[in-house]
């Protein structure tokens, strides 16, 4: 799903929660030694207080995450959030004075400073998550932040849905087509049904499907990953239960939200962290190596540097950029075109059929021959990294001509394309285009940062033995 204002108000909680945090134990502070008489442990000076409060601010976030306080489920209802506020509150503080005795640091001029920072950061929480509630209720009412739903089904759940949807704004969703019988439809909503979900799809800017009934899941599923849309589904019976799903409630009605991917919300930020802080150090680490490389390519002529076209998530195009391993008057050509060119296009068919590789590629150049088998040709892909264009780990670029070839090519593009990934070191160019294929498709749905991890052994393991690189 493109939209995501649910993982934006997250982030806007986590940093809110955090400065409200630091305001909380500031004014417990301030009223305790300034406020107060009786006598403290030691002179206490607010500029240091406050530091070794940013410091041990982690802790709070960790505590914060564990109890639950920016899942959907739980901060939608008022009850939830305060009793695990409440909650956090406690243990962070708690927390916070452990710190402070086994690393010997001196934060409490005395002990009701703990009472005053545990009842005024959780009074602080409450009154701020209040206040973000009310923000978001008004923006809700004005359409800002809704995701737009397409509701599909011929079944009883469907006008109780729709009703539901109508009067209760602040679930974020509002109906923008349906696609059901006339008797599933209310008249208030006969101006938007549809007879099917491609009419719907093309004439609507939605953001999700929500189906209230078993018919063609799969078609309409898929036509939510084509388009990359989130999915809902009202379960009947128990079906659909994954690692990728999640219950929740819009009104009186419960439904199953399914993911393409695990890579989404925070997920999905701690993947893009990861990339910018590791691309950047191996980049620092791979200069040297790129100077020498491009230095090396300018003598044999030609431009060093090779600019391709591919598809990344959410079917964008970007530039690729990989030293030149081919000969210069090759480098730029289709296979077809430069096989062409050299009076071999039977070796067009051949390369095609085996799976976009030859065992001795004419077209590589002596010193690109080097380079790939090293894998030293796809050092300034890093810049690719660090720019987002793709990410360290993910499935195998499309090239544009690919996409109406391959199927699944829209779940594959539902996660940024990878320097490395699952595929290429379980075999890399050693196994079929079709393997390759499945195996970036159990990547995209299973993905987990200790997979990315292992990958990235697994891919630096494989490049110092030259294993399966071409």
């Amino acid at each position: 799903m493109k939209r995501n204002p649910g993982f934006i108000l997250r982030v806007v909680m986590l940093v809110v929660d955090l400065l409200v945090v630091v305001a909380a134990f500031a004014v417990a502070y301030y009223s305790r030694v300034y406020f107060d008489p009786r006598p403290y442990y030691f002179t206490p000076d607010v500029w240091e207080f406050l530091q070794t409060l940013i410091f041990l601010l982690p802790m709070w976030l960790l505590v914060l995450f564990i109890s639950g306080v920016y899942r959907e489920s739980n901060y939608l209802y008022r009850s939830k959030t305060w009793s695990r506020l409440l909650l956090a509150s406690g243990i962070g503080t708690i927390c916070m004075v452990a710190a402070a005795f086994f690393l010997e640091i001196e934060v409490f001029p005395s002990r009701v400073v703990v009472v005053y920072a545990w009842l005024l950061s959780f009074l602080f929480l409450l009154v701020e998550r209040e206040i973000i509630r009310f923000v978001r209720k008004k923006l809700l009412a004005r359409n800002r932040g809704v995701l737009n739903a397409i509701v599909i089904g011929n079944d009883s759940n469907t006008p109780i849905l729709l009703e539901q949807l109508a009067s209760n704004k602040h679930f974020g969703y509002r109906a923008v087509a349906v696609v059901a019988k006339d008797e599933f439809v209310p008249k208030s909503y006969q101006e938007m049904k549809y007879r099917s979900l491609s009419a719907a799809l093309k004439t609507n800017n939605a953001d999700v499907i929500i189906q209230t009934d078993e018919e063609d899941t799969s078609k309409v599923y898929g036509a939510a990953v084509d388009h990359h849309m989130g999915y809902l589904f009202v379960p009947v019976e128990e079906i659909l239960l994954s690692r990728m799903s999640k219950m929740q409630i819009v009104g009186t009605t419960p439904m199953i939200s399914v993911s393409t991917t695990p890579l989404v919300g925070w997920s999905r930020f701690v993947k893009r962290l990861c990339d910018l802080v590791f691309g950047i150090v191996l980049f620092a680490i791979a200069s040297p190596f790129m100077l020498v490389i491009w230095i090396m390519e300018m003598c044999s002529g030609g431009n060093p540097i090779y600019v391709t076209k591919r598809l990344s998530r959410f079917n964008r195009k970007v530039k690729i950029y990989k030293f030149r391993s081919h000969k210069k008057e090759y480098s730029g050509l289709m296979p077809e075109e430069a096989f062409a060119k050299m009076g071999k296009p039977e070796l067009a068919k051949q390369y095609r059929a085996n799976g976009d590789k030859l065992d001795d590629d004419p077209r590589v150049s002596h010193l690109g021959k080097f380079l790939r088998a090293t894998s030293l040709d796809e050092l300034p892909q890093f810049i690719n990294v660090i720019r987002g264009d793709i990410s360290l780990v993910g499935p195998r670029a499309l090239v544009p001509g690919e996409l109406e070839k391959y199927p699944s090519k829209h779940l594959i593009l539902s996660a940024k394309s990878g320097l490395t990934g699952l595929a290429q070191v379980s075999g890399r160019r050693n196994i079929s285009f079709e393997e390759r294929r499945s195996l970036d498709i159990y990547y995209i749905q299973n993905w987990s940062l200790w997979l990315d991890i292992q990958i990235i052994l697994r891919t630096v393991l494989m490049v110092l033995t030259r294993r399966g690189a071409k």
